[in-house]
């Protein structure tokens, strides 16, 4: 996730991401995400195991921007909400 400005980077783990992304952009809790206005959805991996999705989200949490920019830049070069056009129906 980032802000608009895409100056602030936040990866996180979840097993709902539809859900998850609707929380950040309703600003549902008052953490990281909410302080810094993080609400774009940039980038998102996808695994069926949640201890190899946990120790992915620990491997890119320790690299530094750069590797998170270049991760991003693979597969979203403008940096475009991946979330735009999603319904999202949380109940």
């Amino acid at each position: 996730m980032t802000n608009q400005r895409n100056t602030v980077l936040y990866v996180g783990v979840t097993s709902d991401l539809i859900k998850r992304v609707y929380q950040h952009k309703t600003k549902a809790y008052k953490g990281f995400t909410a302080k810094y206005n993080c609400d774009k959805l940039v980038y998102f991996e996808e695994f069926s195991d949640i201890n190899e999705a946990i120790a992915r989200e620990k491997q890119i949490k320790k690299g530094n921007r750069k590797r998170k920019e270049i991760l991003i830049q693979k597969t979203n070069t403008e940096w475009k909400d991946l979330s735009e056009g999603w319904i999202f129906d949380v109940s």
